[in-house]
């Protein structure tokens, strides 16, 4: 676990891996990106639920920042869905992408950082 203390609400900076599990893959021409919280008590869940909107996901994940995005919320199994249109053109068939099936998209989205509150680490 590589964090550093965050610089707002008193979290650390550190991988939105360290907390949440991803898959991703391709539908078509779009992706989507499944996340869940990786907690038993909820404290991830509605923490995940407040801080990842779509707005969110478009600053972590720049390529996407100008395609739509959907964002569905699945709190019986306390995951988000992202469904972003058009980020594979035509489907895989047509692509030169070095991840033309998005299936490391879920872990790219894991990858990034942000503040993330220190009770959810411990």
């Amino acid at each position: 676990m590589e964090l550093s203390r965050g610089e707002g609400r008193g979290g650390w900076w550190g991988a939105l891996g360290e907390v949440v599990g991803a898959r991703s893959g391709d539908k078509g021409g779009s992706a989507n990106i499944g996340v869940w919280a990786r907690d038993f008590d909820g404290r991830i869940w509605e923490w995940l639920r407040r801080e990842l909107t779509v707005d969110r996901l478009r600053e972590l994940l720049p390529e996407v920042k100008e395609l739509p995005i959907t964002r569905y919320e699945l709190a019986n199994l306390r995951a988000l869905n992202f469904v972003i249109e058009d980020i594979l053109g035509e489907g895989v068939a047509s692509q030169a992408r070095f991840d033309p099936q998005a299936k490391g998209l879920g872990e790219w989205l894991r990858s990034r950082h942000l503040e993330i509150p220190e009770e959810l680490l411990t």
